[in-house]
Parts: C-alpha cells; structure tokens; sequence
C-alpha cells in the first residue's frame, strides 16, 4: 500500500503536469496551424472597447443570465468556489502576505466553501440525466463532472476531517512539506502518509492527477480560450 501512495502522490503527479503542459501546448499549435476561418457575424451588438465586454461575457455569462438563471447562479458559485479553492491551495506551498490581508484560516470558508462546490456540481451532473439537457451531453460531459466530482469531494473531506472533526495529526505543514518537496523534485510523501485518513489525500490527488491529464483534449480548454472566443464573436 505505501508503495501504491508513493507512485499516486509522486510520480503521478509529475506524469500528470507533463501530459497536461504539453497536451496544451499541442492543442495550440494546432490552433495557430489551422487555416484562418473568415470571422463570423458578431452574435453580440459592437461596443467598443470590444475586449472589455469580450471579458465581461467571459466572467459574467450575460447569455446564460438570459436563459437559464438558476444555471447562471450555480456557475457564479462554481467558479468563484474553484478561484477560492486555487488561492487555498496555493496557500498550502507557502505564506504569501497579500492573501492573509484579510486574516483568515486555509482554507477559506471553514469547510463550507468546498461544500458549496460540491452541491453545484452534483447539480450540474444531475441536469445533464433529464431533459433538454440529457439529449445534448456526451460521454465526455459525465467523465468531467465525475472527475471533477470525486476530486473536490475527497478534497473538502480532508478539510472537513481538520476543520469540523479535528482530525490534526496531518495539517498545513504536513501538506506544505509534501507539497514544497514535489516543487524540489525531491518528493517527500512520509509526512502526509502517517495519518489515518491519509487515503483521502491519495484519493484527491489521484483524481486531481486523472483530471489534469484530461485537461488538454477536453472542453476544461474553455478556461484559456474562452476570453479569446468571445473576442473573437464580439469583433
């Protein structure tokens, strides 16, 4: 067993950011390869500047407003979740002072956060079974979901452990000093491997690694070319 956490934890982790870098890197090449297509008619009224509205439709989603509001309120929770989650995250490879200006513990929320999350995303999954929605999705759509999924669901359960159930034995430092010997490329994973509920870490990271490694030849591309897109449709 400790070799199996040892290959999720390490090697895997590396494998994953490999094939993810350079499956973007592919994706783009590709992109700038391909043959300039004459632009669409912009789908959207031309106001100048056109890039500042290009942003705003890609933050705000003023179309999805428009159709689906209950859809429109569960993506603004995602993604702002998902921003508070990355900032948690990187507070877990050092202390950065411009994210402590407001004096809180790692991560934000107390748990409620990752819950949140959770709930938007077993929504999203549960309207991709009924219809209109069921006949449009794909098998790609439940892969991302579940990925997406499992990964916060183990992630939030090591949160909760800490936070709700007191489960310290493995902490910020016990996180930070695996996390740093990854950065060092002299993986250390006895620290984080020593508690009872360490699977769950395992189980995190391995779904995070499946979920990386996806990244690059699924539509989770949207987060780089999604200000581009609406760029592009506004002219």
């Amino acid at each position: 067993m400790a070799t199996l956490y040892y290959l999720i934890l390490a090697p895997m982790v590396y494998l994953a950011v490999a094939v993810s870098v350079l499956g973007t890197l592919w994706r783009i090449a590709r992109l700038l390869r391909a043959p300039a297509a004459p632009p669409p008619p912009p789908i959207y009224p031309s106001r100048k500047p056109s890039w500042l509205f290009a942003l705003g439709d890609a933050l705000l989603l003023p179309s999805v407003f428009k159709h689906n509001a209950p859809l429109w309120a569960a993506l603004g929770l995602f993604h702002l979740g998902l921003a508070a989650l990355f900032l948690g995250h990187l507070e877990l490879v050092a202390d950065f002072k411009a994210l402590q200006l407001i004096p809180h513990s790692i991560f934000l929320g107390k748990g409620l956060i990752g819950l949140t999350v959770l709930v938007c995303l077993m929504y999203f999954l549960c309207r991709r079974m009924v219809s209109p929605t069921k006949e449009l999705s794909v098998p790609e759509d439940y892969l991302l979901l579940v990925l997406l999924l499992f990964t916060v669901l183990f992630g939030a359960q090591m949160d909760w452990a800490r936070t709700w159930f007191g489960y310290s034995s493995m902490g910020v430092d016990e996180y930070r000093g695996y996390l740093s010997s990854l950065i060092r490329l002299k993986p250390s994973v006895e620290g984080v491997t020593s508690a009872g509920h360490s699977f769950m870490l395992v189980a995190h990271v391995f779904f995070a690694n499946l979920l990386i490694m996806a990244f690059p030849f699924t539509k989770l591309m949207h987060a780089i070319f999604t200000f581009a897109m609406n760029k592009f449709r506004r002219g």
